[in-house]
């Protein structure tokens, strides 16, 4: 499986990078639940069933709005 390195900027303003095994690039949805699971394991338990389907990309905005998580890049390792 392949490797993949997630860098974003965490809640508090710094650069953080994590590693995911992936069968392939994750976009940057699914590289937000990831982020998400690992980082906020309890906010991962929560229904976005008021924002999926309404909203493109859900996860990747209620990071940012709530957490202040912006992802900055996904790079094969």
């Amino acid at each position: 499986m392949q490797k993949w390195k997630i860098t974003f900027v965490d809640d508090h303003g710094e650069t953080v990078d994590e590693l995911f095994e992936c069968e392939e690039c994750p976009n940057s949805e699914q590289a937000a639940k990831l982020i998400r699971a690992r980082c906020l394991p309890v906010a991962a338990e929560l229904d976005l069933n008021d924002l999926e389907g309404r909203t493109d990309d859900p996860t990747v905005k209620s990071l940012k709005s709530q957490n202040s998580i912006e992802i900055i890049s996904i790079t094969p390792i």
